[in-house]
């Protein structure tokens, strides 16, 4: 109904009272994508909800300016609007609908707190929660420097940590999270489902055990590692389950229903690969996609993709895949953008990827590098794109494609 809806004759309508034009991202698309999480929320009822949400959605993105200035009370009422409609009462929906109330363009991608060199601080999720724009990575962090590392970005002014099962260095960080004294809500922890596990019944069970050794009892983030499911015990690859990603992602889904997880997302995934997720009854659309992304393999389209969506880019290997690190910080516009700011060449790369509205969680062991990646400066707007286009203008190489390495046959990002 939804998207006959916006392919018919009605959708110039839906343009205009959307005040297209008036937001960051453009109306037309808030609404696209304010009307995806409708259609997810609503095959949990009777179609009879629709179109109430649909109106109250569409006045609340035509307003959004006077809706985030409303005060306490007023915003009691807009909640206080859904409770005479006919919505079915189940946990997940109800908890979508008051974010909806709170935040009614859940896929808008806002900017929060411009402190960063004039870069915002934070991305806001379609889920409405406040992600770190930069964290520290903590792939191929070894024993003994990962529990280091984690301690040397808290004092830095990090608030965010993105790890993942099969770095198996979780318990070291959790270790060095507790050592630190700061506040578990004031930390952002990603964790990431490995591919051994995509089964639903060993989802909950390794969540768990990451859970255990980080030392809390839910993580900001759960991503779906790899668009790839592996037979238990085995190298072998699960073709339903690779070919057919909903089962995991209901279980995560019930996860955060638990309280487990705050949001999901997902990892390397291609653009055909989270639609093909996303044409299932999702209840909780992926937040985030965290894929490759650097000077040497910008991604675009996919760039552009994310913002029209709003499942927010996380960005790996930021300053250049494995060995190409110092290759990146020697091209030859990073470093005259690097002279004319006076900041460091990695400075440069990271302070672009948070321009371009992408997260960053560069990856250091050394505490002067930690030091200096969490301090960006916006570049000008001629030098940004100058940047941008020196990126576009070679061959994208991709950095990690595991595909042979894993024995595969076929391109895991094909």
């Amino acid at each position: 109904m939804v998207w006959r809806l916006l392919t018919s004759p009605y959708s110039n309508l839906l343009q205009r009272s959307s005040g297209c034009g008036r937001h960051d991202y453009g109306g037309w698309k808030r609404v696209r994508v304010a009307l995806r999480h409708i259609t997810s929320f609503c095959r949990a009822g009777s179609a009879g909800i629709l179109p109430p949400i649909l109106a109250r959605v569409l006045i609340d993105i035509t307003h959004d300016d006077v809706v985030n200035e409303e005060s306490d009370e007023s915003q009691t009422s807009s909640q206080d609007t859904f409770a005479y409609l006919p919505i079915p009462q189940t946990t997940m929906f109800s908890r979508n609908l008051k974010k909806l109330a709170r935040n009614p363009i859940l896929g808008a991608r806002r900017h929060h707190g411009q402190g960063n060199g004039g870069l915002p601080t934070h991305f806001t999720l379609n889920s409405g929660d406040k992600i770190p724009s930069v964290g520290l990575g903590v792939w191929r962090a070894g024993k003994g420097e990962v529990g280091g590392a984690v301690k040397a970005a808290l004092n830095a002014g990090y608030r965010h940590i993105d790890g993942a099962w099969i770095y198996r260095n979780e318990e070291e960080v959790g270790k060095a999270l507790k050592d630190s004294g700061v506040a578990r809500d004031q930390i952002w922890l990603t964790s990431k489902l490995w591919n051994s596990f995509h089964a639903p019944e060993d989802v909950e069970a390794t969540l768990d055990d990451s859970l255990l050794k980080l030392g809390t009892d839910y993580l900001d983030l759960y991503l779906v590692h790899w668009p790839l499911a592996l037979k238990k015990g085995s190298k072998k690859y699960d073709k339903e389950l690779t070919d057919n990603q909903y089962p995991t992602w209901q279980k995560l889904e019930e996860m955060v229903e638990k309280g487990k997880i705050r949001n999901i997302g997902v990892s390397n995934f291609t653009i055909p690969k989270i639609e093909a997720l996303r044409w299932n009854p999702l209840k909780i659309d992926p937040a985030v996609n965290q894929i490759e992304l650097n000077y040497w393999f910008p991604q675009p389209d996919m760039l552009q993709w994310s913002k029209e969506t709003g499942i927010l880019l996380q960005a790996y290997s930021p300053l250049g895949s494995v060995g190409r690190v110092s290759e990146s910080l020697n091209v030859p516009v990073v470093k005259e953008i690097a002279k004319v700011l006076k900041i460091t060449p990695a400075q440069v790369l990271i302070s672009w990827h948070v321009q371009r509205g992408t997260v960053v969680p560069p990856k250091s062991v050394t505490p002067s590098r930690i030091e200096e990646n969490v301090h960006l400066t916006k570049l000008p707007d001629e030098l940004f794109r100058k940047l941008e286009d020196a990126a576009m203008s070679h061959k994208p190489e991709r950095g990690l494609n595991p595909s042979k390495e894993w024995g595969l046959d076929f391109d895991i990002f094909a």
